[in-house]
This record gives structure tokens, C-alpha cells and sequence, in this order.
């Protein structure tokens, strides 16, 4: 197993990309995280969790971390000045476009939490990128929260739609790390934005007022797999990420919910569903099946 950082220019940024690969020429995967986390959530540089399990297995694994996060330059600390907006329309694009000339094949997303909102607004409104996607796999992807429970109370409710930017105002940030409420930090233009969409309405950018339900309705939509645990209860409940599929207008898209009661070893949640150490057993072998298939 290898791993190296690449670095991706967009604008006046250095997009880090964790390259991680077992042999040359296997098909490319692009891995996306959500909000308040970094491309830690897929890889450990000991080779642990999905990146390295998918790497194992033969793909060509790329890692991505969102402006300001993770090892991309400059940090969240050096410069505010974006928002979601800015990963839509120009990072996400830059990335597929980087991989696919690096490999010269299409790439399979994968995507974790608000990554997978992010990466489905790309794809809808720039069509001409599809010859270059094979397949959209999410875990725990949601963009409206319908659901009421204590957890959504405290976790969207409170902290994500006021504490929240209320804290990022100071700084032009939110320093979730040091907060203890997240693993990275956001700019206070993407909780802004990312506040917007949480909320029950449109997909409709919040910048430009792009109407991206329309366009998912005409879209050529990759095999896309939506998976989530049965104790996410609110950041990527089964019912919402349900609701997002029904946005998507793709009625082949397959969903699985993972829970002991359909033979899985864990009820996962919106973060061990990708860290457990029994997801090794349990459902990243039929993911890795699922891409080498498509």
C-alpha cells in the first residue's frame, strides 16, 4: 500500500488530494467528505477505514479535502472568504477533472454526509461532466432535516443553526475542532448557505438561485447507491436521505439501511458507519463489489 498528497489549484487555493494505491491502473474513486470533518473520515495514514479498504482491493483511491480543511492551503485560520458555492462550482469540477487526467478513466464518487449534497449539485448543474463520473455512492447523505427527535434538537436545531454562526461571526469561521463539536472547521459563508438547504424547501442555490431539482430531473444519473445506518437519527436519517433521493428524480438509485436486523454486526451511526472496525466485515466488501462491478 501507497499513500502520497497531491495538491489540486483552484483559484487562489491548494485543494490536498490523499492518493492512496496498491497497484497501478485500477479505476479511480473520489472520495468527498461533509460538513465540519476532513478526509480523515475515509483513511488513517496507518491505512485504516474505506480509502485504504477500497485501495486494497485494486482501486485508485483519491481523498479530497474542501477549501481550508484538512491539509489544503491556505488554512480556514489564512482565508474565509468562500463558501459551498465555491465547492459546487469550482472545487468539485476541478477534482474530476484532475483525476480523470491523471488516469485517463472516469472516476467513481464516493461521498460522506453534506459531500454527497455537494456532489450531486455538481453533477446536475454541469451535465457535461457525466462522460467522466462512473457511479455516486453516499453514506448518510441528506440535504433537508424533516425529521424531530432529540438529537435533531440539539445537533441541527441548536448548534448547527444557532449556535453555530453565531460563534463563526467573530472569526468569519467556525472552529469546530476546538469546539469539540466536529473533527474540522467551516467559514461562515458555507453554514450560511449549508443553514439554507438544512432547512424544508427548494434546491435552489442560495448565490445564484440555481434551480438544481429542475436540472436533476434531466440529468443522466451515474449507478448510485445511497447508504445509512439505522441509528443516524437526524444528520442523515433513513427518512431524509430518502426525501434527497426523491429530490435527485433517479429512480434506479438503490438504498440500503444498515442495522443488525438486516445482518450486519452493528447499528451504525452517521460516523462508525465509516469507522467501525466492523465495517471491514460488514458492508465495505459490497461496496468495493458494487464500484468493481460499475
Amino acid at each position: 500500500m501507497y499513500q502520497e498528497s497531491l495538491f489540486v489549484p483552484v483559484a487562489d487555493h491548494q485543494l490536498h488530494l490523499r492518493h492512496i494505491w496498491r497497484d497501478n491502473g485500477g479505476a479511480p474513486v473520489l472520495m468527498l467528505h461533509g460538513a465540519i470533518e476532513n478526509g480523515k473520515i475515509f483513511y488513517t495514514e496507518s491505512n485504516k477505514g474505506l480509502g485504504s479498504f477500497l485501495a486494497r482491493q485494486g482501486l485508485d483511491v483519491f481523498v479530497a479535502d474542501f477549501r481550508g480543511r484538512g491539509q489544503s492551503q491556505p488554512s480556514l485560520y489564512e482565508s474565509q472568504n468562500h463558501g459551498q458555492y465555491h465547492s459546487i462550482t469550482e472545487d468539485i469540477p476541478a477534482l474530476i477533472e484532475f483525476i480523470h487526467q491523471q488516469t485517463n478513466q472516469p472516476v467513481h464518487i464516493v461521498c460522506h454526509s453534506w459531500g454527497g449534497v455537494l456532489a450531486a449539485s455538481t453533477m446536475v448543474r454541469f451535465p457535461e461532466l457525466r462522460s467522466k463520473i462512473k457511479s455516486y455512492l453516499c453514506f448518510g447523505t441528506k440535504r433537508q432535516i424533516t425529521v424531530w427527535n432529540f438529537e435533531r434538537l440539539l445537533k441541527i436545531s441548536l448548534i448547527w443553526k444557532r449556535f453555530s454562526p453565531w460563534i463563526a461571526k467573530r472569526k468569519g469561521y467556525l472552529d469546530a475542532k476546538k469546539l469539540k463539536i466536529g473533527s474540522d472547521g467551516e467559514t461562515l459563508d458555507t453554514l450560511k448557505e449549508g443553514v439554507s438547504w438544512v432547512k424544508i424547501g427548494p434546491w435552489q442555490d442560495p448565490v445564484d438561485s440555481f434551480d438544481y431539482e429542475s436540472a436533476a430531473k434531466h440529468y443522466d444519473w451515474p449507478p448510485t447507491w445511497h447508504i445509512t445506518g439505522l441509528k443516524d437519527k437526524a444528520l442523515g436519517h433513513e427518512k431524509d436521505v430518502k426525501v434527497f433521493m426523491a429530490e435527485c428524480h433517479n429512480p434506479d438509485a438503490d438504498f440500503s439501511l444498515l442495522s443488525k436486523a438486516t445482518g450486519n454486526h452493528v447499528d451504525y451511526d452517521h460516523i462508525n458507519i465509516l469507522t467501525h472496525p466492523k465495517s471491514e466485515m460488514d458492508h465495505f466488501p459490497k461496496v468495493a463489489a458494487w464500484l468493481n462491478k460499475h
